[in-house]
């Protein structure tokens, strides 16, 4: 049941435990328990909106950013994750396996600011080699949501 549990709040993390017991047939109390229980032992690490930054008339700009690693003997790729993950402008951090090592989603209010972050903050870590950097230009889907809502969208379109 907490598989389900935990699939049903991934994909809308407002769901009340009233109305994930009735979505599985138990009683709310159990489903309460369980929540609880998944949030004291770590598998729920938080709720989060998502939210279409497209819409808000805000100044909002995400990147992409591969980065190669030397990694240290004994930490692997470890200390500098850590390290690129305090940063306020980080979304996420992975470690990937291909080309490069690790995947960082960087966010800021313009692209020179994600750029000057780039170049600052990340390429200078101890242990980076390289970064690559590739600019977000439109969300279709974030989380499990869909971002599309049937308005055109005029990249890649030219007058002959």
């Amino acid at each position: 049941m907490e598989y389900e549990i935990l699939k049903l709040l991934a994909r809308n993390a407002k769901y009340t435990a009233e109305e994930i017991a009735i979505m599985l047939n138990t009683e709310e109390k159990t489903v309460q328990a369980a929540i609880e229980q998944l949030e004291k032992d770590g598998f729920i690490r938080g709720y989060k909106a998502v939210i279409d930054w497209e819409k808000i008339n805000v100044a909002y700009v995400s990147a992409i950013v591969e980065i190669n690693v030397v990694p240290k003997a004994g930490l692997g790729f470890e200390e500098v994750a850590e390290k690129i993950m305090k940063y306020d402008e980080v979304e996420s951090v992975y470690l990937m396996s291909g080309v490069y090592d690790l995947n960082v989603v960087v966010k800021g209010k313009t692209l020179q600011d994600v750029a000057r972050f780039v170049a600052k903050e990340l390429a200078t870590i101890d242990s980076v080699t390289s970064t690559t950097t590739h600019f977000v230009m439109r969300r279709y889907k974030e989380m499990d949501v869909e971002l599309i809502t049937g308005e055109n969208d005029d990249r890649g379109q030219f007058l002959l």
